[in-house]
């Protein structure tokens, strides 16, 4: 059945919410709304439940045909017996769609969870509403400040979305997408997705001015055709990452009780990657690091790149780590060579691709030093992009003193990226000590660089972007 677009939006981009089922002891799906820029009302007839509700500054109604205004989303956190009651009253309402936390269903292979499921399957289909789940954390959308957690935040922009069959997942990919400075704008856990499925859910973010990159987690497809389709159509426009969840036999069995999902074999699976250009990921780390690839930096115009270590063993490291998933680590231009070889310190470096620099632009990464090697690479026929690593565990210490040295090093790197518009990406090992690390990588991020904790991890989420773009200009 098609979904209502206009209903889905208003699902999605609520203007107003109800959540209906709030308890103690936190109140957690009310409290998380409270950011919320719209009207915002408690339904719960529990008289205990409603005396904290009230304390704590919500409105609370008995019942759903109470609220005075009309409702664009409904947060349902009832028991399941007590769901289609409240989908109904919803319908009554008028409600334009629903989040609906509560679990049970099919998923739980009941008889009982299945014929539940069945009936609000049925109720919403009649009456053209969006349900989003069941068995999901919902939605979130960071303009309109609509939380699934409270650890995603509010603000005015975000051009990523995230899809997850997980509410764990989703809710994971997100605030990690945060830590990585990347603003996702809406945040979708599907759950069952039983009535709105992961086609819909794709074509209208297919179709959202406001996002730019999506990344999705999915265990099974309700509507493999269509999602096929959907998702062939969207990554011409814009890049689709997505994991798939139950790639093992093991895996598959847990789908089946986690979210009801049927499996997909792994090489249906393969040839619909291969076939709509999506970019593949097997972890939800692997999502987010090319999301920062697609964010924080240009895309590469080849797979040919320039790698910069400050250590001789780093820089084996590096270009093993870039040669294996099939990036290049071309030697340099007979010129570039020439200009290197006039203020390069060889005794303990080398300037052939990969570098092994800290000799040459030392522990304060010498701005003038580093500022001629990257203008050299910057021309350099041979290159179409750069690698930078950062040895914070030698190095912390030193700029942790003089954060000044820091400073410099970053605007040298911040400059070229400006001044020339080319790609580059940073890797920052995790140091002996982390409390000094962890604020310098924040530092970085903070600039809008993407960082990676490893070669492995930078080197697999550029060769994916590659391939991506690679597919593109085929087309």
């Amino acid at each position: 059945m098609a979904v209502d677009r206009d209903r889905l939006h208003r699902t999605l981009t609520p203007r107003s919410v109800a959540v209906v089922g709030a308890k103690g002891p936190d109140f957690g799906w009310i409290e998380n709304q409270r950011e919320f820029q719209g009207p915002l009302y408690s339904v719960q007839l529990d008289p205990n439940e409603i005396a904290e509700i009230e304390k704590r500054g919500f409105t609370n109604y008995l019942k759903l045909e109470d609220v005075p205004e009309d409702i664009d989303l409904v947060i349902c956190a009832v028991p399941r017996n007590i769901a289609p009651f409240i989908l109904s009253d919803a319908i009554k309402k008028g409600v334009a769609g629903m989040a609906m936390f509560t679990a049970g269903f099919a998923e739980t292979g009941e008889e009982d969870g299945v014929k539940l499921q069945e009936a609000i399957v049925e109720m919403a289909n009649a009456d053209g509403m969006p349900v989003v789940g069941p068995n999901c954390m919902g939605v979130y959308n960071r303009r309109r400040g609509v939380k699934f957690h409270s650890d995603v935040d509010q603000g005015d922009s975000g051009n990523v979305s995230i899809v997850g069959q997980s509410g764990t997942h989703t809710i994971n990919m997100t605030t990690a997408a945060q830590r990585a400075g990347i603003d996702v704008g809406r945040g979708i856990s599907i759950g069952n997705a039983v009535i709105v499925n992961e086609a819909d859910y794709l074509e209208y973010l297919r179709d959202d001015p406001d996002t730019e990159v999506i990344g999705m987690y999915l265990e099974g497809l309700k509507d493999g055709r269509r999602f096929f389709e959907a998702l062939r159509e969207t990554t011409r426009i814009k890049p689709v990452v997505i994991w798939k969840g139950g790639q093992t036999s093991a895996g598959q069995r847990a789908t089946r009780s986690h979210t009801a999902s049927l499996a997909t074999s792994s090489a249906t699976w393969d040839a619909l990657i291969k076939q709509t250009g999506a970019i593949p990921a097997n972890s939800g780390d692997e999502v987010i690091d090319v999301i920062q690839a697609l964010v924080h930096s240009a895309p590469p115009s080849g797979r040919r790149l320039a790698l910069m270590a400050m250590t001789g063993g780093q820089s084996v490291a590096i270009s093993d780590a870039f040669g294996r998933v099939g990036l290049e680590v071309p030697e340099l231009a007979d010129n570039s060579y020439e200009q290197l070889g006039e203020f390069f310190n060889v005794i303990g470096g080398s300037y052939r691709n990969p570098f092994d620099m800290a000799n040459t632009i030392g522990r304060a990464g010498d701005s003038d030093n580093l500022r001629r090697i990257m203008d050299i690479l910057a021309e350099d026929p041979n290159i179409d992009g750069m690698v930078y690593e950062f040895t914070a565990n030698f190095f912390a210490r030193f700029w942790k003193e003089e954060p000044g040295l820091f400073d410099e090093m970053m605007g040298t790197l911040d400059d070229f990226r400006t001044r020339t518009g080319l790609p580059l990406v940073t890797v920052m090992h995790p140091g002996h000590k982390d409390e000094d690390v962890i604020p310098l990588r924040d530092d970085v991020i903070s600039r809008g660089f993407a960082v990676y904790q490893s070669f492995d991890r930078a080197a697999l989420a550029l060769s994916r972007v590659v391939a991506y773009r690679e597919w593109l200009a085929a087309l």
